[in-house]
């Protein structure tokens, strides 16, 4: 990821390196139009998991708390890799899908319209 700097010749040590997650990386993951979550989730998952795993194990771990999390139909949902359509394949890895360091995920629920219908 580039960035551009306020003062010419800066320079810093990048924190948030894929070798600083002992093994993990960073996946970001926003479910669109579902405004209790302010921002995509930053999940830090190994690039071995399922992508199955990511959504039924550890989306599901910080999404459950809205209260349309369990009435998704997955088969209807539609997804975005970097900004581009994706369709994931549940049993094949992140890594072997291109979800890789800093990849930002986003879904789509067409038939639900966000906690007290407050989609935009």
């Amino acid at each position: 990821m580039s960035f551009k700097t306020l003062k010419p010749g800066y320079s810093g040590e990048v924190k948030d390196r894929l070798e600083n997650f002992n093994g993990n990386q960073l996946v970001y993951v926003g479910w669109d139009h579902h405004l209790m979550f302010c921002a995509p989730f930053t999940l830090p998952v190994p690039p071995q998991m399922t992508f199955g795993e990511l959504r039924d194990q550890v989306m599901a771990a910080v999404f459950s708390p809205h209260p349309e999390w369990s009435q998704i139909n997955w088969d209807s949902a539609t997804w975005l890799l970097n900004g581009k359509a994706f369709v994931p394949l549940l049993d094949a890895s992140l890594q072997a899908q291109g979800v890789d360091h800093k990849s930002l995920l986003r879904f789509q629920t067409p038939e639900l319209a966000g906690f007290m219908s407050a989609a935009v």
